[in-house]
C-alpha cells in the first residue's frame, strides 16, 4: 500500500495542500494509473498465457476438427450405412452439425460473457462424447441425424466461442500467432479423426471405431477442462443480442462476408472423396485419405496467415487468404487426375486455414469493448452456421438436378471472390482512402 506524507492529505479531511503536494499527488495517480493498466493488460506470454493456448487448441481439435471429419462419413455413409439416400439429404447431416456448432454461439457466448465458462465446458465435454456414443450404435437416417447432428453439434457450439473468446484476454502483439496455432487444432483433429476412421473401420467396424474417436474426443477436451481460467471480470447478460452492433457498418459489413465464405467451405470438405473417386482416382485407396490430406495442408494455412497478420494486419491478409482460395476452387474444374486432386486438396486446405485462424482476429481489431467480444462472436456464428447449414445441401442439390460437380465448383468458387470483395470494403471503411496502411 502507497503511503503518503502529512502534505499529501487532500481535501476529504478538510486540508488545503499546497502547490507542490498538489502536483506530487497528480504525479502519484498518473503513476497509479499506469500500473492499474499494466497490471489489465494481457501478458502477452508466460506460463498461464500459453497453458490456454493448449486448452483452446484442444477445443478447436474437438470442434472444428471434428466438423472437418465429415467427409469421411459421407462417403462412408454413401457407400454403406446410408447408401439408400440422395447425397444431399446425407450432407444435411454434416451441414446441421456445423450449423449448431456455429448457431449455439448465440448463447454460449453471452454465458460466456457472464462467467460460466466452467459450466460451456461441462456442457461441451458430456454432449459431444454422448454424441459420437450415440452414433456409434446408430442404424437408421433419424438415428444419425439426432446423435451425429444435434447432439454433437449442440456440444461442440458450447466449447466453440470459449476457444476463440479466450485468447485476447491473454495477447495482444502475439495475438494472431497465438490464434494460429490454435485454429490449427482443428486442421490437426482433421488429419488424426480421418486416419483413425479409415484405420480401424476395416479392423472393428464402424461401431467401435465411432466410439474410440469418442473416447478420444473426452479425453483431450478434459485437458481444456483442466486448463482454461477467464482473466477478465464477468459482465451481467443484458441481452443475447447486442443490437448496437447492428448500426456498425464494419461489423455489419464483417458478417456479411464471413457468412459468404461459411457457405462455400464446407462444399470441397464435403465432396472431394466422391469427386476423386470418379475424376482420376477411382478405385484407388489414396481417395480416402484426401480429407485427411487437406487438413493436414491446413495445420500451416492456419499458422502462416497469423504470422503474417503481424506484418501486415488481419484484414488484409485474410483478403489474401479468401481470394487465393477462390482461385483454388475454380481450378477444381480442371481436376481429373490423381496428382491434381491430392494438389487441389492441398492447395485449398492451405488456402482456406485463414477462414477459421483469422475472423475472430478481424472483429477484435475493430471490436472496441472485449467484454462483449463473446456476444458478437456469437451473433456472427448464427449468421454463419445458417450459411453453412445451406451450403453444403444446396451444392447436393445442385449435384442432383445436372449429374455433374461443374455447378458446385463455380458455386464454390463465386462465393469466395464474393467475400474478398466484402473484405476489401470492410478494409476501406475502417482505414478510409489510405492506400498503404496496417489493418
Amino acid at each position: 500500500m502507497t503511503k503518503y506524507s502529512q502534505s499529501d492529505i487532500t481535501l476529504e479531511n478538510g486540508i488545503i495542500p499546497s502547490d507542490e503536494s498538489h502536483n506530487r499527488n497528480e504525479e502519484k495517480l498518473q503513476f497509479a494509473e499506469v500500473a492499474v493498466l499494466d497490471e489489465d493488460a494481457p501478458p502477452d506470454g508466460g506460463l498461464e498465457a500459453w497453458l490456454q493456448v493448449v486448452g483452446s487448441y484442444s477445443l478447436y481439435f474437438n470442434t472444428w476438427g471434428t466438423i472437418n471429419t465429415f467427409g469421411v462419413y459421407q462417403t462412408y455413409y454413401e457407400d454403406e450405412l446410408l447408401q439408400h439416400m440422395s447425397p444431399s439429404a446425407i450432407s444435411w447431416i454434416g451441414s446441421l452439425q456445423s450449423f449448431l456448432l456455429l448457431a449455439v454461439g448465440v448463447v454460449s457466448g453471452p454465458l460466456y460473457d457472464a462467467g460460466h465458462l466452467r459450466l460451456l465446458l461441462c456442457a461441451g465435454l458430456l454432449l459431444v462424447t454422448l454424441g459420437m456414443m450415440m452414433t456409434s450404435l446408430c442404424t437408421e437416417y433419424w438415428q444419425v441425424m439426432l446423435a451425429q447432428a444435434v447432439c454433437v453439434g449442440v456440444g461442440t457450439g458450447c466449447l466453440y466461442i470459449p476457444s476463440v473468446a479466450i485468447i485476447p484476454q491473454y495477447f495482444t502483439k502475439r495475438k494472431a500467432l497465438a490464434m494460429g496455432i490454435v485454429t490449427s487444432g482443428s486442421s490437426f483433429g482433421g488429419v488424426i479423426y480421418p486416419l483413425m476412421f479409415q484405420g480401424l473401420l476395416p479392423r472393428v467396424g464402424f461401431g467401435w471405431t465411432t466410439r474410440i474417436m469418442g473416447f478420444t474426443n473426452f479425453a483431450t477436451i478434459s485437458i481444456s477442462f483442466l486448463v482454461l481460467r477467464r482473466r477478465t471480470a464477468a459482465v451481467e447478460i443484458r441481452s443475447l443480442l447486442d443490437m448496437q452492433a447492428f448500426h456498425e457498418r464494419p461489423y455489419v459489413i464483417y458478417c456479411i462476408g464471413i457468412s459468404l465464405s461459411y457457405l462455400a467451405f464446407f462444399v470441397p470438405i464435403f465432396y472431394l472423396q466422391t469427386y476423386a473417386l470418379t475424376h482420376g482416382l477411382e478405385g484407388q485407396t489414396v481417395a480416402l485419405y484426401l480429407v485427411a490430406i487437406l487438413n493436414a495442408a491446413s495445420v500451416l494455412g492456419r499458422l502462416t496467415p497469423s504470422l503474417i497478420a503481424n506484418r501486415i494486419g488481419p484484414i488484409h491478409t485474410f483478403f489474401i487468404s479468401i481470394t487465393l482460395a477462390g482461385v483454388t476452387a475454380f481450378s477444381w474444374i480442371n481436376t481429373d487426375s490423381g496428382g491434381g486432386n491430392i494438389a487441389f486438396a492441398a492447395f485449398f486446405g492451405f488456402f482456406t486455414g485463414g477462414i477459421v485462424a483469422l475472423p475472430a482476429v478481424v472483429l477484435t481489431s475493430f471490436t472496441p469493448d472485449l467484454s462483449r467480444l463473446g456476444t458478437r462472436l456469437g451473433m456472427s456464428s448464427v449468421l454463419n452456421g445458417v450459411a453453412s447449414l445451406i451450403g453444403a445441401p444446396i451444392a447436393g442439390a445442385i449435384l442432383g438436378a445436372t449429374g455433374n460437380y461443374l455447378g458446385i465448383q463455380l458455386f464454390a468458387g463465386f462465393l469466395f471472390m464474393a467475400t474478398a470483395a466484402f473484405i476489401a470494403v470492410l478494409r476501406f471503411v475502417i482505414t478510409g482512402k489510405k492506400l498503404v496502411t496496417r489493418a
